[in-house]
C-alpha cells in the first residue's frame, strides 16, 4: 500500500511532542487501512487534521478508497501558498485510475486557522465529482482543516 506522500516533511522536527504526532498518525493510518474510513468518523477528523498540522502553505490532499472505503492511498497532490492552491482534475482523475480507487475523499488545510470552505472549495469539489464521475469514481467528501478544527463538505451539505 502506499504510503502518504507529502511534498515536504511536515515542521515538526525531532522533538517528543513531534515523536508522538507521528505515532499518532501511524495508528491512525493503521486504522483507515484496515476498516471502511467512514466506520470512525473521529479517527478520519484527527488523521486529517494531523497531517496538516502546523503547515504554513496550503496543501490539497486525496485519500484514495477501494469499493469498501479502505484506505489505499493518502497523498498530497498540490502545495500553494498562504491563502490557495491550484488544483489540476485531470491529474486526480489519472491518479485514481492508477491506483484502482473506487471512491475519494478530498483534504486540504486553511493555514489562517478558518475552516469554512471558500466559494471556490464548493466549485472545485464540484469539478472533481463530475470529472471523476465519468470513470466511476465518487467523491464521498471534501475536508478543510486548519490545526484545530476539521471541516466535512458533505456535513455541510455542500457535496
Amino acid at each position: 500500500m502506499q504510503q502518504c506522500m507529502l511534498l515536504e516533511a511536515p515542521p515538526y522536527g525531532q522533538t517528543e511532542e513531534a515523536q508522538t504526532i507521528a505515532r499518532a498518525i501511524a495508528i491512525l493510518d493503521a486504522r483507515l487501512r484496515t476498516g471502511p474510513v467512514f466506520s470512525t468518523p473521529s479517527d478520519i477528523r484527527d488523521y486529517l487534521r494531523l497531517q496538516a498540522q502546523g503547515l504554513t502553505y496550503e496543501v490539497f490532499f486525496v485519500l484514495f478508497l477501494d469499493a469498501q472505503h479502505r484506505l489505499i492511498a493518502y497523498e498530497g497532490m498540490f502545495r500553494g501558498t498562504l491563502t490557495q492552491t491550484s488544483v489540476y482534475p485531470r491529474e486526480v482523475v489519472m491518479r485514481a485510475l492508477q491506483l484502482h480507487a473506487a471512491a475519494i475523499v478530498c483534504h486540504h488545510n486553511h493555514p489562517s486557522g478558518m475552516a469554512r470552505p471558500s466559494r471556490a472549495d464548493e466549485a472545485l469539489t464540484q469539478t472533481l465529482k463530475s470529472a471523476l464521475a465519468i470513470v466511476d469514481v465518487r467523491v464521498l467528501d471534501h475536508f478543510v482543516t486548519t490545526d484545530h478544527e476539521a471541516v466535512s463538505m458533505a456535513e455541510m451539505g455542500l457535496l
